[in-house]
Parts: structure tokens; sequence; C-alpha cells
């Protein structure tokens, strides 16, 4: 069976995707698992386009001049810090495009450094995640020594 119909076969309903946890007694990445995940992934990517269009809109509605200065101080530092957010999260929405492609390419779930599976508790708190815990502790430990010299 070729990938793509592995991974579309057992499509999970809405329902099967509320009770569905993936569980290390099963094979791991299995098409029911990556049904899982690339819906999880999705999700997310939708909830963030969601919160931006309407972050957009009320900052649309908040461009009125304040007359006071301390409004206006406030104000600007309320978009500013909306703006930040809103970049965070461009960010990582090509993050959740990069996962979504490794779900569809089948190198999902698997350490980018070791090749070894990264965990399914990892990867459930951090569907993003491309290194195992190990690897990311030791990359880690590698970028603080770089960063006290």
């Amino acid at each position: 069976m070729d990938l793509e119909r592995e991974i579309a076969a057992p499509e999970l309903d809405a329902q099967e995707f509320d009770n569905y946890r993936p569980s290390e007694d099963e094979e791991f990445m299995n098409p029911k698992q990556l049904a899982y995940f690339r819906r999880k992934l999705l999700a997310w990517k939708n909830d963030i386009l969601r919160e931006s269009k309407e972050t957009l809109d009320a900052l649309q509605e908040e461009s009125q001049n304040h007359p006071d200065i301390a409004d206006r101080a406030s104000s600007e530092s309320d978009r500013a810090l909306e703006l930040r957010t809103r970049d965070r999260q461009r960010k990582l929405i090509s993050k959740i495009d990069a996962a979504l492609k490794r779900v569809d390419d089948g190198s999902y779930g698997y350490c980018e450094e070791t090749g070894e599976p990264i965990g399914l508790a990892r990867l459930d708190a951090r569907p993003i995640a491309t290194l195992s815990l190990e690897a990311q502790e030791k990359h880690e430990r590698r970028e603080k020594v770089y960063r006290d010299d």
C-alpha cells in the first residue's frame, strides 16, 4: 500500500478524533496516528489563523486617534504587543506546515538528528517537535556552552 493511501485510509472523524489517543502499544506512526497528528496540526493552524483574523479586525477598529496622550501610548503598546504575538504565530504556522509535510512524506515523528522515534507524549504535547527529548537536551546544552563564551 502506498504512503498516501495509508495516511488517508483510517481518516478519523471528529468523534473518533476526540476519543482517540495514540498509544505506545501501537505500531509507531501507523496510519491512525498519522491521521491523528495531521488533524491536530490542522486544528492548531486553523485556530491560529482565526485568532490572527480577529486581531487584524480589532486592530483596524482600534485605528482611531486617541486625544489623550496616555491613551494613545497605551494603545500603541497594546498594538505592538499584538503585532509581535502575530509574528511569532506566523513563524509557528510555518513550523506547522513543515510538520504537515513530514506527515505526508513519512518522516513525521522521527528525530531529525538520530532518526529514532521522538515519542508520542512529546509529539502530543508539541506536535511540531523535530528532535527527540535527548537530542533536544543535547542541542540546548551545546547552545548554552556557546552562549556562555
